[in-house]
């Protein structure tokens, strides 16, 4: 009994941790379009530049609810590892998913935790939100 009232208790202060993290609400981010056409710029390809960068990104921002490696953290962040969502997405799509997030009330939302806008770090670029999904994609295994 004692043991998984310590484990409610240390979910709980994880989620209080990460919401506190979050701050307040992410500045709005302007839009970044190709000059020639005015459409959204393709995606860039992924290096291992960027894989790298997106890891350490990554790891300070979204490992808290989803793990160091992806794999998700019970009650807090889904596995994303064999995400049928994650591989459904552009990146361009996964990257405005980053930027808005998801509440708690989302259907799609089934831990009933909500990911913050930029996982609460509202510091990060375009750049290094698509070094994230470099990132994970990289990490994917089907």
């Amino acid at each position: 009994m004692k043991s998984s009232i310590f484990t409610v208790w240390l979910s709980t202060l994880i989620v209080v941790l990460a919401i506190t993290a979050c701050g307040a609400d992410a500045p709005p981010t302007p839009d970044v379009v190709a000059p020639e056409t005015g459409d959204a710029p393709a995606a860039v390809p992924d290096s291992g530049d960027s894989v790298a960068i997106g890891a350490e990104k990554f790891a300070d921002t979204c490992a808290v609810c989803h793990g160091p490696v992806g794999k998700g953290v019970e009650g807090l962040g889904k596995d994303m590892t064999g995400s049928e969502f994650i591989a459904g997405k552009t990146d361009a799509e996964l990257v405005d998913f980053i930027k808005t997030g998801r509440p708690p009330g989302d259907p799609l939302n089934t831990t009933g935790v909500a990911m913050p806008p930029f996982g609460g770090n509202s510091s990060l670029t375009e750049a290094e939100l698509l070094d994230i999904v470099h990132f994970i994609r990289s990490i994917q295994t089907g």
